[in-house]
């Protein structure tokens, strides 16, 4: 089950130094004992696992663990508090033995029954943007003995282990979590590489290693302080007076290159980079009159200009993106480029006027203020820009912030608007699959038969997901076809931090999680 090798690694990883140099580390403590301070825009919006499928997961990995989960470099699951594999020829049960002696940070039993109260609760619970919605294909959770746990699925569905080895599943210990609603004193319990100590909600969290701690993480400092930031200047003005050792997640496009140019004020300082599994699209919302006709969204697909858009407005932080199915993930294809080639106004004005469409198409183009960063209004901007450029049509921009977008895309009250990806696992279901179907993340169905009825089911039974090529590629294929979802580029992430910090080219997980652990100061450089 555990052996694919026909994926590409969801991250390729590479240390930009901005200074030469070296210093030598004299401090009396050792490298390995020293706390890393690390500072992030990323907050977390809840403590409790059951109520968080968003950026909550990057404390929920270094805090607790999961059954199964992604050693450095690894895009396949592997053994974390459970040997675990498929029993049957079609992945429908699932099995895990614990790993001997665990327990939670507090002393107490981390058994079976507590694997089974962990998953079942997410369940019971069903919080709203909670992971729930992660769990479709399980039917039920039996335990046998203390270490034993069986997941019976009621579906083929290989990419089980990859749900049950995100954040989303932590274990929690049962003598602390409620069975039917969330936590809320605003503690933490869990038995992963590190103790919450603790946490002042959108300032900082202190981390201290788990001394009962059993998994595969190698712990390479001695504890990590988080420091919450909401704006992205001031982290790295905390970074350049020696306030934190490193950032992740928030640096806009400007202090990237900003980063990398040869300047006094970047001395001391390293730049990693790392190509993400994060993507940005765009959603036509085919129940509003203005796109429901398909050559208006392929005359859009022939206009916009990718290369144009990252150069602009991301100034090469970037990439662009010509499938749902990013670069790094298995079957990635360039379907829209192949279907479309490069920017012609011409070829969308032949599109929309073999199909009698003579006047220029009025659009309006939704985009959250609050949730993707900064550059946002820009690229929506730049795309209107690039629409009206052609003269075929009339684009209104308009914004909103989280709450109230989000609240309007799933009432379809946007006919075009602009979401991004975070990936739950790196296979290419979890690129597909959430976006087709009556019931989809994006609030406005997108039926299709032959994805949900036929390609993902049969892709699910394979165990092997190096196999299962074929399906994906096609299912690209309908979705350039359609053109009810349009990519328009790829993320790459960035971690600053200063020149005695190592690890950061290892520490981002396939999820682009941050795996604290692997951080630590360098004894010289």
């Amino acid at each position: 089950m555990f052996n694919r090798t026909s994926l590409q690694a969801a991250a390729a990883l590479v240390s930009i130094s901005l200074v030469s140099g070296c210093s030598v580390f004299s401090d009396s403590e050792s490298p390995g004992d020293q706390r890393i301070v690390v500072g992030t825009t990323s907050s977390p919006t809840t403590l409790d696992p059951a109520a968080a499928w968003d950026n909550s997961w990057e404390l929920f990995r270094n805090v607790f663990q999961t059954l199964v989960s992604f050693p450095t470099g690894s895009t396949t699951p592997n053994s974390d508090a459970a040997d675990c594999k498929f029993t049957d020829t079609s992945s429908r049960v699932f099995e895990c033995k614990l790993v001997e002696g665990l327990t939670f940070s507090n002393g107490h039993k981390l058994d079976a029954k507590a694997v089974q109260y962990s998953i079942e609760r997410i369940r019971t619970i069903n919080h709203k943007g909670g992971p729930n919605g992660m769990l479709g294909s399980l039917d039920k959770i039996e335990t046998v003995g203390d270490r034993t746990i069986v997941f019976r699925l009621n579906k083929s569905d290989a990419t089980f282990p990859f749900v049950l080895a995100t954040p989303a599943m932590s274990l929690v210990d049962p003598a602390e979590y409620p069975a039917d609603q969330l936590r809320k004193d605003g503690k933490l319990v869990g038995s992963g590489p590190y103790v919450l100590d603790s946490y002042t909600e959108r300032q900082t969290a202190e981390l201290t290693k788990n001394p009962t701690y059993k998994g595969f993480a190698d712990r390479k400092n001695g504890g990590v302080t988080i420091r919450y930031f909401d704006r992205s200047d001031a982290m790295v003005e905390a970074l350049k007076k020696h306030e934190i050792d490193a950032t992740y997640r928030g640096l806009t496009a400007e202090e990237v290159v900003a980063f990398q140019e040869d300047k006094p004020e970047n001395k001391g300082l390293q730049l990693v980079e790392s190509t993400g599994a994060d993507i940005r699209y765009l959603v036509f919302n085919t129940q509003d009159a203005s796109v429901a006709k398909l050559p208006v969204r392929k005359a859009i697909a022939q206009v916009v200009d990718r290369d144009e858009l990252v150069n602009r407005v991301y100034q090469g932080t970037a990439e662009p993106l010509y499938s749902m199915v990013p670069k790094g993930i298995g079957a990635h294809t360039t379907k829209f480029f192949d279907r479309f080639g490069t920017p012609s106004a011409a070829k969308a004005k032949k599109i929309l006027r073999d199909a009698g469409i003579t006047e220029p198409v009025e659009l309006t183009f939704w985009y959250t203020t609050d949730r993707y960063g900064s550059s946002t209004a820009a690229e929506f901007n730049e795309l209107k820009r690039q629409l009206e450029k052609s003269g075929l049509f009339e684009v209104s921009v308009q914004g909103k912030p989280w709450k109230e977008f989000q609240a309007g895309y799933q009432k379809g009250e946007y006919p075009v608007f602009g979401r991004g990806w975070f990936p739950d696992f790196p296979d290419p279901d979890n690129f597909v699959a959430p976006f087709v179907g009556e019931e989809n993340v994006l609030g406005t169905p997108y039926v299709s038969p032959r994805i949900t009825g036929e390609l993902l089911p049969k892709s699910r039974r394979e165990s092997d997901r190096g196999t299962v090529t074929a399906e994906f590629e096609e299912a690209q294929e309908i979705m350039v076809q359609d053109v009810r979802l349009l990519p328009l580029w790829q993320g790459k992430l960035y971690i600053a931090a200063r020149e005695d910090i190592g690890g950061g080219e290892v520490a981002l997980d396939p999820q682009t999680v941050m795996q604290l652990w692997e951080l630590h100061r360098r004894a010289s450089w």
